[in-house]
């Protein structure tokens, strides 16, 4: 047989279509394990109920359609209130678009529907949007628990239409009539209109060119309805508590089909988590090169915009003006969702390797078991109306407290805040709640009689959510700190506390207990890790079952007006010991005696139920630890911002002038410590000194703390003269290491499980 000939043609045909801004990493396909386990995850899904019905489906679109109706008519109705001619109220128009979720295929059963309604430019937004659009809604009997948002970053109207949660938001555009075949895309919508109306278009416009740049659309829609939900049991999907949203996870998706262009939905999984692990933050995640335009928009750029230099996980949208889609992200939910990275690169490997099933990986994340000491955030309101705004409220201001706390500690206290609202239905008014878990910094050395005073930073956030404009009688927020074991039972889905049980290997995503930590630096250290560890050993070759500690009710002593003194829970195996009721002589005297090495935290809290604020003194304790990460060998390219790459190390972003065009994620090679350390160093060191992290929407909400950076570390430039970004964040700075003046209560962190 003769060799077939060559032609450049079939060269020309073989050679890939490049998505994004890089090469793909892996032209690979999937092997016949793929393929199963691609089944295998696919019928997961439809077993979970990811899907909804074909009843559902239709009925969605018959409310489209009666929402389509009814701006049209009120569009027409405004044309002829304003005196325009008949030809122009006949002509008269408005568009329904859709995005989020249900534009890109990936809602569920009772999601929302995130809308877009364009008018022509005679109709605003203040007046005939939110007024005598309102009322018309208001007036109808299919319409329920209609709210307006004006104030929000992106102006929105939520309702219930039919049982169909709806999420309405209006865009006025430079014409005076709306064609029905209206291109979003076209950039010319943007013309002379305001900023409003640029975020509120921004949401389609971004919709549509994620789903063009995607190579095969489909497997993107599955690996994305896998994230999401995967997002929502572990507890990192929430846009506003500063986690990821819909728009940021399926932009992180996509980026992964971009380098990952033949893989199937079971790869793109796997492939998602070993990405992310390794991506060294604030490197960008684009899906496209950030386009320029002469309309004099906004858009994402370090070298010119001080405020982005202060985002941690920059995700910036595809279409013009690009932004940060996730501008909320804080450290602390960086740190967080970094974790639970991890956990799914260790689940997806045991899963590749028969070891797991995907059932593993979707495994609810035990919040309540995975830290010592928590923050109760208590939403009450006279009804459920006003809970419903007052919540909405409150619930976007919480990431303020955290960073608040991080920042007024130094970042030696750090904040998990969990976006899930639990319900005491036992309280005589409408009541929601939310939890935040405390823990002392991983690896931070304890100094002896170091303290941590949040009453103010706590008094200070009640002040400012206090401040809502509209604000009735009846909507109180109170704040208090819990132990593990004094979380309230209506958080618990049974009506009862379950009992204490160890996290198994998967689900923890952190590293050796801190208490271990604790133990080692001290005199016994290595002793009581070996009998822990025998201890453990033994347990797990007789199958012990785990011993449920008894629980004593707390005594209520005597307390000052100001301070309510609580006992150290740790400082020995009961927690009933009266530790309450010595001086704060003998408390030094005692801690000295446990460990010298002592932290203290002092929380203002308040308890529900009563209006006047109560100061509470309580120790917290880390139980989290580092972790030791496999990294993947694979080289991840890195991202031309103005024609340079930007990579960045942990404590110093290095800016080099690099000739390859690439997204440089910054692979640790050998050790995961190194990858530790970039996460940490970009999560813990990047805060501004002097400059608050601060959302890019909210210059009226800045934080102006007097210790502004965390640890004292500063994140600035190399001093090149041909860096890619040009710039430098305020390369002076530090924190003051002396101790908080107010007084408060010192005790033991040295702590038991």
């Amino acid at each position: 047989m003769g060799r077939a000939e060559y032609s450049p043609l079939t060269a020309k045909q073989a050679v890939p279509k490049c998505h994004g801004v890089t090469q793909p990493i892996s032209l690979a396909g999937p092997c016949d394990a793929d393929v199963q386990r691609n089944k295998e995850l696919e019928k997961f899904l439809v077993d979970s109920g990811l899907y909804e019905s074909k009843e559902e489906s239709a009925k969605r679109e018959e409310v489209l359609c009666r929402i389509g109706q009814i701006v049209k008519d009120w569009v027409k109705q405004l044309t002829r209130i304003k005196g325009y001619t008949d030809q122009m109220v006949e002509d008269a128009n408005a568009v329904i678009f859709t995005f989020g979720s249900y534009r890109l295929g990936v809602h569920g059963p009772g999601a929302d529907i995130d809308t877009l309604c364009v008018g022509p430019c005679y109709v605003n937004r203040e007046e005939d949007f939110f007024y005598i659009l309102h009322n018309i809604l208001e007036e109808l009997e299919e319409v329920t628990e209609l709210q307006p948002v004006p104030d929000a970053h992106v102006p929105v109207m939520k309702f219930k239409f039919d049982g169909i949660s709806i999420d309405l938001l209006y865009a006025s555009i430079s014409r005076l009539v709306v064609p029905e075949d209206l291109d979003i895309s076209d950039v010319s919508v943007l013309y002379n209109v305001d900023e409003q109306t640029v975020r509120s278009l921004n949401g389609c416009r971004v919709a549509d060119q994620i789903l063009k740049l995607v190579p095969n659309i489909e497997n993107f829609r599955t690996a994305l309805r896998c994230l999401k939900f995967w997002a929502k049991r572990r507890g990192v999907y929430s846009n506003v508590t500063g986690f990821l949203g819909g728009v940021n996870l399926a932009l992180l998706v996509a980026r992964v089909c971009q380098l990952y262009p033949n893989a199937v939905p079971s790869m793109l999984l796997s492939r998602f988590f070993r990405v992310y692990t390794q991506w060294r933050w604030p490197n960008p995640v684009m899906l496209c090169a950030i386009e320029e335009d002469d309309l004099g928009c906004s858009v994402w750029d370090p070298r010119k915009n001080h405020r982005d230099r202060t985002h941690h996980m920059p995700i910036i949208t595809p279409a013009y003006p690009c932004m940060n889609s996730s501008y909320n992200v804080s450290t602390s939910t960086l740190r967080v969702m970094m974790e639970q990275f991890q956990f799914g690169n260790r689940v997806c490997e045991e899963i590749e390797l028969n070891k797991a099933q995907w059932s593993s990986l979707f495994e609810p994340y035990l919040f309540f078991e995975s830290y010592k000491n928590y923050l109760q955030v208590d939403i009450v309101a006279a009804d459920a109306d006003d809970l419903r705004t007052w919540k909405g409220w409150v619930e976007s201001r919480l990431r303020q407290l955290t960073l608040k706390i991080e920042r007024n500690t130094n970042g030696k206290l750090q904040c998990h805040p969990y976006p899930h609202e639990y319900v005491d239905t036992s309280k005589p008014c409408a009541h929601c709640a939310f939890f935040m878990g405390l823990q002392r910094k991983q690896g931070e050395i304890i100094q002896e009689g170091q303290q941590f005073d949040i009453r103010s930073t706590v008094d200070d956030f009640k002040h400012n959510v206090n401040m809502y404009m509209f604000w009735k009688p009846g909507m109180e927020i109170f704040v208090s700190h819990v132990h593990r074991r004094q979380i309230p039972l209506f958080v618990f889905p049974e009506g009862h506390r379950p009992r204490a049980s160890r996290v198994s290997a998967l689900q923890r995503s952190d590293g050796p207990n801190q208490e271990d930590v604790q133990n080692c630096r001290s005199g016994s250290g290595e002793r009581y890790l070996k009998r822990k560890n025998d201890l453990n050993r033994i347990e797990g070759e007789h199958g012990f079952p785990d011993k449920r500690r008894s629980i004593s009710p707390r005594r209520q002593d005597s307390v000052s007006s100001n301070i309510s003194q609580f006992s150290n829970s740790a400082s020995s195996e009961h927690p009933e010991a009266d530790v309450e009721a010595k001086t704060i002589d003998e408390k030094n005297s005692m801690c000295q005696t446990i460990t010298r090495e002592t932290e203290e935290l002092t929380f203002g809290v308040s308890s529900i139920g009563s209006g006047s604020s109560r100061k509470e003194s309580r120790s917290v304790e880390s139980d989290k630890g580092c972790t030791k990460e496999k990294l993947e060998s694979e080289k991840i390219p890195c991202i031309e911002i103005g024609h340079r790459c930007a990579s960045n190390s942990s404590v110093i972003t290095t800016l080099a002038s690099e000739s390859s065009s690439c997204e440089n994620v910054g692979f640790a090679a050998g050790s995961s410590e190194g990858n530790a350390g970039s996460i940490e160093g970009s999560a813990n060191e990047s805060n501004n000194p002097g400059t608050p992290v601060v959302d890019s929407c909210e210059a009226d909400s800045e934080l102006q703390l007097e210790n502004s950076c965390v640890n004292g570390d500063i994140m600035h430039m190399e001093p090149k003269p041909n860096a890619a970004l040009e710039m430098a964040l305020n390369p002076g700075g530090g924190v003051k290491t002396e101790t908080i003046p107010n007084s408060v209560i010192r005790l033991s962190m040295a702590s038991t499980a």
